[in-house]
């Protein structure tokens, strides 16, 4: 059984065990990895209960963080990777809607009762291979339901992160949420607010990175979480679209589709996915058509606030804002001078500016020859072509008599376009040029 985790971490999970046992301690791996194991998915973390306190733990092994000890859990590193070993504890007082408030050492039986959905609270005895079950968990990995382990009210109401949890165990096993469950995140969904603004992105991140991102933002939606959440993505409910380019609907199914159409996406491309016609709603207009006049700038706005709230890093921030705002560009590729497409072809990240652009027009009107030629342009250009080392540089300019300044930009870009689109290919070309042109500026 234990074939479906790799030797390394299957190595380390079970000197730990056999260490625990020797010294007398009940020891099982616990949650997700026996739940993987037992659906035959790879096992990337493995996490292990045992009757030791943590004191004991810390004095077992050399090497400890003790990250969550005052829950029970300490990290104990093992070959380089971490192990989370937790005490059999029960659970109450959960103040902040997140955290327990008092935490008891008990048995296994407390341990399992404690935890979120019945698939999460197997164990398995290394000793005998035998999985423990005390909630029916091994029943509902056969129908495939995602099942809270209590009544859905206590399990919710003590920690309302379980809501997004339900959704990305859902999503990322394909299973179905039982209907007292679901109706149970329908209820506490409005509670989110509680909790920390980076529990809440990573678990959107996952589910919209996952194997079923539309369903994920589906059941976002329905369950009320995206209403509390991210009320401007809510907002794209309802909100029409021309026909002749958006066949498939209003803003909120045209992004629903995009994401049917992807898979594994990035944090920054599954954000880009689900913002870039962010700013549709304030921007909806009906004139000679219905019209979204300047949404991508006013979306790339909204992004760059709502990533912050999710409190991205500013690199993340920024490439997402600029994959929305710039979403629009293909529509002009073919149009562009030779020196603005290469610009625009080696932009940082462009392979994801190319890929949002092509789930955009798969979930429209599915016309790819703008994704296209820019994909033949990337096959035909090396990157030297694309940026070329520049022929000239403000040292150059300033030999020429010209002094510092905005003037600079100016022409150290327009020496760049001329180079791009073959007009220069020399240093010395670039600086006649420049005493020809700048003729009246020169000291």
């Amino acid at each position: 059984m234990l074939d479906g985790i790799e030797a390394r971490l299957r190595e380390g999970a079970l000197h730990i065990s056999k260490v625990l046992a020797a010294e007398g301690f009940q020891v099982y791996f616990a949650g997700g990895a026996v739940r993987d194991l037992l659906l035959k998915q790879t096992v990337k973390e493995i996490d292990i209960a045992t009757a030791a306190p943590p004191d004991v733990v810390e004095k077992l092994f050399p090497k400890t963080i003790g990250v969550g000890r005052e829950f029970g859990v300490v990290v104990a590193v093992v070959g380089g990777t971490n192990y989370e070993i937790a005490t059999f504890r029960a659970e109450s007082g959960y103040t902040d809607g997140r955290h327990p408030d008092q935490v008891r050492f008990t048995d296994a039986r407390q341990d399992a009762l404690r935890r979120d959905f019945t698939v999460n609270a197997l164990f398995l005895d290394l000793v005998t291979g035998k999985v423990i079950d005390y909630t029916n968990g091994r029943k509902d990995l056969d129908r495939g339901l995602i099942r809270t382990v209590r009544d859905p009210r206590l399990t919710f109401g003590e920690d309302k992160l379980r809501v997004l949890r339900a959704i990305r165990f859902a999503c990322q096993l394909g299973f179905r949420i039982d209907g007292p469950t679901y109706d149970g995140m329908t209820r506490f969904a409005h509670e989110l607010s509680q909790i920390s603004w980076e529990r809440i992105r990573d678990e959107i991140l996952k589910i919209l990175g996952g194997p079923q991102p539309a369903r994920g933002l589906s059941l976002l939606s329905d369950s009320g979480v995206l209403e509390e959440v991210l009320p401007e993505v809510f907002a794209m409910h309802g909100v029409m679209q021309p026909p002749a380019f958006h066949p498939e609907g209003d803003v909120f199914q045209h992004t629903r589709l995009m994401f049917s159409l992807a898979r594994d996406l990035s944090p920054t491309l599954a954000l880009a996915v689900l913002l870039h016609d962010v700013g549709k709603p304030d921007t909806f207009a009906i004139r000679e058509r219905i019209r979204f006049d300047g949404h991508a700038e006013r979306g790339a706005r909204m992004a760059e606030e709502i990533c912050r709230r999710l409190k991205l890093s500013g690199t993340r921030i920024q490439q997402v804002a600029r994959l929305v705002k710039d979403h629009l560009r293909f529509m002009h590729v073919r149009q562009m001078r030779e020196s603005t497409l290469r610009r625009f072809l080696r932009t940082d990240g462009f392979e994801e500016h190319l890929e949002l652009h092509r789930l955009d027009c798969l979930a429209s009107h599915g016309d790819l020859s703008n994704h296209d030629f820019c994909r033949e342009k990337l096959n035909e250009l090396d990157q030297e072509a694309l940026a070329p080392p520049p022929l000239i540089n403000g040292h150059d300019l300033i030999a020429l008599g010209l002094k510092p300044g905005p003037l600079f930009s100016e022409i150290l870009k327009q020496a760049e376009d001329l180079q791009l689109e073959g007009g220069l290919a020399a240093r010395e070309e670039a600086l006649s040029w420049v005493r020809k042109t700048y003729r009246s500026k020169l000291s």
